[in-house]
């Protein structure tokens, strides 16, 4: 089975994209979530460097940490 974006996922996605109080890391992540929604898609080397220091990050927004928990979760080395 494979993993994808979820309907809530990609829903917090489109809000953030849509914001303008939304941070560059936030719009990146929120990007890249859309654009792996209802596809097979896997989350590039990129992105999940992005992600994985956002999760780790004591600074980031809950929304952040959302983006980029499903992000990592859609990985290659997760799948």
């Amino acid at each position: 089975m494979s993993k994808e974006t979820g309907k809530k996922t990609a829903s917090l996605a489109g809000k953030t994209l849509g914001s303008t109080n939304a941070s560059a890391i936030q719009k990146s992540l929120a990007g890249s979530a859309l654009a792996q929604a209802g596809t097979n898609k896997t989350t590039s080397k990129s992105i999940e460097t992005k992600a994985s220091a956002a999760l780790k990050s004591g600074q980031s927004a809950i929304a952040t940490k959302s983006l980029a928990g499903s992000l990592v979760s859609q990985s290659k080395k997760n799948n």
